[in-house]
Order: C-alpha cells, then structure tokens, then sequence
C-alpha cells in the first residue's frame, strides 16, 4: 500500500514551501476521491519522508494541515489514519471521477434556456475584418488615458469623493452630453455601470414584472432582447421601416428599447416627426423608454442629431450610453441619465446588483474628458470612420453591387449590407468565416417574421487596406459560393 501511495504521488518542484504545499494538495485530493480510503495508516513521516526524498520536516507540516483539516486523525507514536467521512466518492470506483452536467445543478429557466438567445455573438481569436462593434485601438492615444489612470491610480488616497456615481464624474459627463448630445438633467441623475448592457440590465430589473410587454426594434439589438428576457419579460420585436420602430395596435408595453440615432443594425437615424409619434406614445400608454445611444457621438452629415431624451418633457426616457464604443472596447463603462424621481432607487439596485465602476476608474474619465482628450479623439475618429465607411462602400459595390445593397449610413460604425433573397446570409457567414472574414447574418437580428437577408459589417476598426482586402474575399464568396477563399 505503501508503494502504491508513492506511486500517486509528484514532488517535481523542490522548493521547501511548493514542495509542503504540493504534498499537502496531493495527499487531500487523493482522500477527497476516495484514493485514500477511510481507516487507512499512511507512512510514518520519518518514512514517507525517505521515500520521497524530502524532508521529513516538509511532511511532518503536511500531515499536520491535513490534521487541522480534518483530513487525517493523528496520535503520539501512532502513523497517520485517514479520517472518516472526508472522501466525497460514493459509489465509484478508486481513482474514478463522474463528469457534472449544468442541468444536475438546478439551474433556472431563464439559465437553461440562456444559449437559446443566440447572444453574443461568438468571435475566436484576433478581431479580423469585419468584425461590428469594435473601436480602432491603433488610433486611440493609449498614452494620454495611461496619463490619466496612473494619475486616478496615484491621488486614490487623496480623493474625498467615494461615492460609487463619482461626482466629478458626473459633473463633465452631464456638460459633454448637454452640449454634444442635447440631454437636459442634473448630475446626480447619472448613474455609472460597468457596460452598457448592465445598463439595459439594471433598467429592466427596476422597471419590469415578470409578464410585462417590453418592445424592440426587429431587425434589433441582442443584447436588449437576452437582458429583457432575463427580466421575465414578454419580449415583442416591432419591424421597423425606414424612419424606425413602427408604432402600431400592438399589446401595450411596460418598456420601449430604441436606437434612434443610428437604429441597429440598419444605421437608420429616427426623424424628429417618429421621435415625437414615439414619445406622446408613451406618455399615454405608461411606457418607459431605453434610448440607447451606443454610438450617437459619430455622425458624418452635420452635428450630431439631438438625443431622444432632449425632446421628452414628460421625462420617460431613460438615456443609455457607453465608452467602449468612442474610447476602446476595453474601457468597460457605460452610464444611465434617469428620470429625477428614480435617481434614489435606481442607486439603491445599482448598489444591491453590484454594478459598480470602480473610483479609480471614473476619477481617469472624468480628468481624460474635462481635459478635452476625449472630445478630440471623438472628432478625429469621426473624421476617420467617415472615410472608412465611405471606403467600404466603395469596396462593396466593386466587388458585388449586384448582390449586395448597401445602406450607408449617417454615422456609426457600422453598416448593413442586404442580400437579394437567394442567398442564405448565415451559409454566406459562415463561408466568409472560414475565408478570413467576420460578419454577422441579419438572420440573427431579426425579432418577427420576416424573410430579410443580409450582412452587418463593422469598419470603424480596419484600415484602407484591410477593408479592400475583406470586401474582396466577401466579392469571391459571393460569387463563388463553395469555393473557399482567403487574404
């Protein structure tokens, strides 16, 4: 038995401490599984210690853990015996371990039906063109936000300000939105998150019951969908026409979740006259709005359009925005301009669902903005995304203009490229996947019947080159659809 213990055991490192450690690891792990059985005498240390070549100090401190852990029962001039019921093995055999499937551990509904949402998207290894969604890294001056973090990092202990909505925060936030997005409010009524989506998240723990009617746009966003059907929501995906979400005869709803500024995935911006139909909708129904403005700050036809919530004197609009669109996907967060009157329970879920920004962070946003680094990358990459979108454009219809029908849209970073009906937008994916290329099938995005095709391109973060190269494998699958192609 002796033997066949050091047989399961691997001392390879020999420092003293990683070699108590590794000991002491290895000798529970083999009494948790039932190695080890119950009643069984190890070695004396002085013995095992031999064997292993170590020192018998090094497995005298193991035996002693072990010992506290109730792992092993010791005497005075007794070998060590393992304790009984320690081992978590029932019924299997020695050494022999039963894989756990999720659905043993009672998961809840909205969890067993989680990848059903078909959200988010799932991107393998380096972002290639034309993956949505992306900022350019390459562009973002990586010096300047280094500057304003290790600043935030070095005056932490100065700060008076804790609290989890940083002030100053707060404060150049609500000036950069009154001026650049038309959003009236007071500061206090931002509320900080971790990501946009936790925004759309904590909105719809707030303001749904499970049953409530929460509309979308169709085509539409996903993650408004899975964080609405999280909510126990019964979620209606609305089809939208050239001017954005239709309004019409439908179940009342609880909640509204729109883009108007660039309407996704289509890039459609909402005309004041739908802005206002919208709005006196629900203020009579009772509706809450999500404006979610993810990316509203790029706009290439003149200034930005106004937001939604500018417009609403009857404050249901709730304004969502984010950093990881504008700055770079790292920078994870979004904030919430709310109705005054929800600012102290929409802090009190804040804090009970734990979707905080840390200070530090907030402090190296709040300088990065008020020292004007962030309204001037804004400016240069709108400069900059606009010539990409115009080179797309430009591209697609080189290679496929009569497969392709190209929306361009009037900002954003992204743009929808539709399919005539006898091509199948997710083979087409696929096919451009395996090429080198990421797209994402309309198909997807769509929340009510509808037979619509088409390809949701990103490219904002690709340069001339990379975007010239892409839309020619997307030219090649196109018309050589089983040949396979590549850069």
């Amino acid at each position: 038995m002796d033997d066949l213990l050091l047989g399961m055991l691997d001392l390879s490192q020999r420092s003293d401490e990683a070699l108590t450690r590794r000991l002491t690891d290895q000798l529970r792990t083999l009494i948790a599984d039932g190695s080890l059985q119950p009643g069984q005498r190890l070695p004396s240390s002085r013995a095992l210690a031999r064997s292993l070549a170590i020192s018998r100090n090094t497995v005298t401190r193991s035996i002693e853990q072990l010992a506290t852990e109730g792992y092993l029962s010791v005497a005075r001039s007794r070998r060590p015996v393992v304790a009984g019921g320690v081992s978590l093995a029932k019924g299997k055999q020695r050494g022999e371990t039963t894989p756990v499937h999720a659905a043993r551990f009672g998961l809840s509904p909205w969890a067993r039906h989680l990848s059903d949402t078909g959200w988010p998207p799932v991107y393998d290894g380096r972002p290639r063109a034309f993956q949505p969604g992306l900022a350019d890294e390459r562009e973002f001056p990586h010096d300047v936000w280094g500057r304003c973090l290790r600043h935030a990092a070095g005056s932490a202990h100065r700060r008076p300000d804790r609290s989890h909505n940083a002030v100053a925060l707060q404060e150049v936030l609500l000036h950069h939105v009154a001026d650049n997005r038309g959003v009236r409010a007071r500061p206090e009524q931002i509320i900080v998150v971790p990501s946009a989506q936790a925004g759309i998240a904590l909105v719809a723990k707030v303001m749904i019951e499970a049953g409530d009617v929460a509309w979308m746009e169709s085509p539409g966003y996903g993650g408004a969908f899975a964080a609405l059907q999280a909510a126990d929501a019964e979620v209606a995906g609305v089809p939208t026409d050239a001017d954005g979400l239709i309004i019409s005869g439908r179940k009342a709803p609880r909640l509204i979740f729109v883009t108007p500024s660039h309407q996704y995935p289509t890039g459609r911006l909402m005309p004041v006259g739908r802005r206002l139909e919208l709005l006196h909708f629900a203020g009579s129904t009772g509706a809450t709005i999500i404006e979610d403005d993810y990316d509203g700050e790029f706009h290439y036809e003149g200034r930005p359009v106004a937001a939604l919530v500018g417009l609403d004197p009857s404050a249901r609009v709730i304004y969502l925005g984010t950093f990881s669109k504008t700055m770079v996907s790292d920078v994870r967060v979004g904030y919430l301009v709310v109705p005054e009157a929800l600012v102290p329970i929409f802090t009190l879920a804040q804090r009970h669902l734990g979707m905080l920004v840390s200070v530090t962070s907030q402090a190296a946003l709040a300088e990065f903005i008020a020292s004007g680094a962030y309204l001037s990358h804004v400016r240069r990459m709108t400069r900059l995304y606009r010539s990409r979108r115009d080179r797309l454009v430009q591209a697609l219809a080189a290679e496929a203009s009569d497969q392709l029908l190209v929306d361009s849209p009037a900002g954003g970073m992204q743009l929808l490229a539709r399919l005539d009906g006898a091509v199948g937008d997710a083979e087409l994916a696929e096919r451009l996947e395996q090429s080198g290329v990421t797209v994402r099938p309309l198909s997807e995005m769509l929340y009510h019947k509808s037979k619509e095709r088409g390809l949701f391109l990103g490219f904002a973060a690709w340069n001339d080159a990379e975007i010239d190269a892409g839309a020619q494998i997307i030219g090649r699958c196109i018309r050589r659809p089983r040949q396979s192609a590549g850069f």
